[in-house]
Parts: structure tokens; sequence; C-alpha cells
């Protein structure tokens, strides 16, 4: 076994046996997730490696911004939309029934019918959950939109920053969480994985606090969004599987894809 949760120099992985996902265990049964174990017959692990911690209403007033002053909101996880309405709640504000809201997939607009009439709402999404989709969208609107940017303290992607400011929209950044490392270090060093799939910089993060001498060794490593893609090669680690892509527009696609060819190539 080695002591750093991957494979040891040299070694060569016959086959993908077992797959970390950085993220929760899906709540469904009925996740895709659990369709790849059964397709190709490996073992999928979900551990967290980051939490989420709110910031009190307190601190979030520190940064001078007025919610009601803002037209179009734009949302890019549900935990971001967590987050605004408790910060909503938390200060008695009451949101417009004319506000807009500019979502990163479809996914996460329906997510919005937690807190809001969603047929009575105008909620728009990206056509394929890629940054670029939900900029066509919001294009089509910024002339006459204020925008928040819903992100996280630590966890902001600069890409919607710059094409926000490169088309001239009026916006501000919205601090309302931030992301801390769990402490996933045992889940590390006492499995071997095949593959480890990362969705965040901050997990990226997560893992070399928890194994600062962390060593690739062989170890294929996943990755979702531009900003995680960037995390990985600026810790000199090797990327080989990146979502979303065109033809991979989710995590599961990515890992599908790979797995099928590997197969193929036995």
């Amino acid at each position: 076994m080695s002591t750093n949760g991957v494979k040891k120099a040299g070694e060569q992985a016959k086959a993908i046996q077992r797959i970390l996902i950085t993220q929760p265990r899906p709540e469904s049964e009925k996740s895709p997730y659990f369709e790849l174990e059964r397709k190709y017959s490996v073992k999928l692990d979900f551990h967290a490696f980051i939490r989420l911690e709110g910031i009190p209403a307190r601190d979030f007033r520190k940064q001078k911004i007025e919610i009601p002053n803002y037209t179009g909101i734009i949302f890019t996880s549900r935990n971001a939309i967590d987050h605004f309405f408790r910060m909503c709640e938390e200060m008695k504000v009451s949101v417009s029934q004319d506000t807009k809201y500019f979502c990163i997939t479809e996914a996460v607009a329906l997510y919005l019918q937690k807190f809001i009439l969603y047929r009575k709402r105008k909620v728009f999404y990206g056509a394929d959950g890629t940054n670029k989709s939900m900029f066509d969208v919001i294009n089509k609107h910024k002339a006459n939109e204020k925008f928040m940017y819903v992100c996280s303290e630590n966890q902001q992607d600069n890409e919607i920053v710059n094409w926000l400011k490169a088309n001239n929209c009026e916006y501000t950044m919205a601090f309302m969480y931030r992301s801390v490392s769990s402490d996933v270090k045992e889940v590390l060093t006492s499995i071997d994985y095949d593959v480890i799939c990362f969705f965040t910089p901050s997990g990226v993060k997560s893992l070399f606090d928890n194994v600062p001498k962390f060593k690739q060794n062989g170890t294929v490593l996943g990755a979702f969004g531009t900003n995680t893609f960037r995390a990985i090669e600026e810790k000199g680690l090797k990327l080989e599987i990146k979502a979303p892509q065109p033809q991979t527009p989710s995590m599961v696609a990515a890992l599908d894809q790979f797995l099928a060819s590997l197969k193929k190539k036995k």
C-alpha cells in the first residue's frame, strides 16, 4: 500500500478498478455514477474534499452590496443559490418578482424551485453546461440588467468575471460563502485509487492540504471546469480527463468516454 493514496512509482494499472469522486455521494441510487459502476465493473468512492461555510450577514454587509439593486443574478451552483436566499433571509431582503436568474445548467436552474415560484420568474440557463453557453444567454440581456455574480470568497470563476468585464456588463461579485478543506487524509493514505476526479480548485488545494507531498505516480486525474484544469496543471500534475467538453458535458460523460477508450485497447 502506498503512503499517499496513489499507485507506487513503476506500477502498471492493468485495469481501472477504483475511482475517487471528490464530492458527496449522490442521494439518488439512480445517479448515472452508479450506472458507470455497473457498466465497467469499477468501484466509485465519494468523499467531499471541501465543505462550505456561509459568510454571516454582518460580514457580508462590509461588501456594501445592496441586493435589491440588482436585476440579474448569476448562479453557477446549487450552493450559490442556497447561500443567496440564506443571505436574503438573514438580511430581511425581499427579492423582486421581476428579478432574472442566469444559471450555468438546467439542473441548477430547476433548483430555484426550492425558493421561488419557478414559472412566475424569469429563469435562463446555458444549453450545454459550459460558461460559453451561459454567456450566450446573458449576452441577450446585458444591456438592460445589473448583474450580481454570487460566488465563493475563494472560488470564483475568473472566466466569468473576465467575460462580464470584457463585454461591458454592469456587475458585482457577491461573496456569500467560502470553501474549507475537509480532513480526508485517511481516505487518501489507506486506498490506492486509479482515478481521482476534482470539481473545484479548492478540491485540488484540499488534496495538498491533506497530503503535502502528494505524488501522482500514474494515478489518472480528472477535472471539471477550466479553473480546476489550471489548478491541477499548476501543481505540475498530468490531467487526462476533462469536462465539460463538446462531447463530454459532465464528469460522468467524461469518465464514460475514458473507460470506454480503455476497454477498446484491451
